[in-house]
């Protein structure tokens, strides 16, 4: 058994969505280097240009989209200017951390139109390709909230737990054109937008929520963009060729941990 064949992206047509920066710029990075050639899209001209000189400098030759994925309209011109997408990652993304008490309900479908909408809409407009192809792998960003609730979050984690669902039915439905569809739920992972929770306090305490997490996570630390990269490639793969309709949780271990008994 060649391992290097089972994993190779060479050949494939990659579209990450929201993949300016952060976990999607990761993602992109992993199936870069697997061999597959990348496209991604991104709502700001400012993002798309930082993101096409990151990706030059890592020796990524990209193509970038400016795309709103919740409009039907701008996701199909988007996909004839790319072509057959062989794999596609659904990682665009928000959250509105606000009481939902005091959230309106224009904020909320914001938040579910973005982050469950939007995978809707790029997964049925690449769906009939990958059939024609005989085949083709959608990965699905998901999140801990799609089991989880916590204060602040109940569109995103509507959202997130929608996806895991959304995600099972896409296996359901097309896995018999040799589609897989799977998700990736992330952990809490050590980027730029989570910098202000990692950083000490002025009097050099740990930040409240920095502690939180490292005692609810049994690797003890915050995760890597690089973290997800394995996941990324095997998901991408001929590798997970039976697999459909899972969620790979890259968290440290923190939904299998009730927690520390206190002291």
């Amino acid at each position: 058994m060649n391992f290097d064949e089972l994993f190779s992206l060479k050949g494939k047509t990659a579209l990450v969505t929201g993949a300016a920066y952060g976990i999607g710029f990761a993602i992109a990075e992993a199936l870069a280097a697997a061999g597959a050639d990348i496209a991604f899209c991104c709502r700001s001209k400012e993002h798309l240009k930082k993101a096409l000189d990151g990706y030059a400098a890592d020796g990524i030759s990209a193509r970038g989209f400016i795309c709103d994925v919740t409009d039907e309209a701008q996701v199909a011109k988007m996909l004839e200017e790319i072509g057959s997408v062989d794999i596609l990652v659904n990682n665009a993304g928000i959250i509105k951390r606000i009481p939902m008490t005091d959230m309106s309900a224009a904020e909320f479908k914001e938040v579910i139109d973005t982050d469950l909408t939007a995978p809707f809409i790029v997964s049925k407009a690449v769906i009939p390709g990958m059939i024609e192809r005989g085949g083709g792998k959608i990965i699905n960003i998901c999140s801990m909230m799609s089991e989880l609730g916590r204060e602040t979050v109940s569109a995103y984690a509507s959202a997130k737990g929608g996806l895991k669902m959304l995600t099972k039915n896409i296996a359901s439905e097309y896995g018999k054109y040799n589609i897989q569809c799977n998700g990736i739920g992330p952990g809490y992972i050590a980027t730029p937008q989570t910098a202000p929770l990692r950083e000490p306090l002025p009097d050099g305490s740990r930040h409240p929520f920095d502690s939180f997490i490292i005692s609810k996570t049994p690797a003890g630390r915050w995760g890597t963009p690089e973290d997800l990269y394995g996941a990324a490639v095997f998901l991408a793969s001929k590798a997970s060729d039976f697999v459909n309709g899972q969620i790979l949780y890259v968290d440290g271990g923190i939904l299998a941990y009730i927690g520390r008994q206190p002291d």
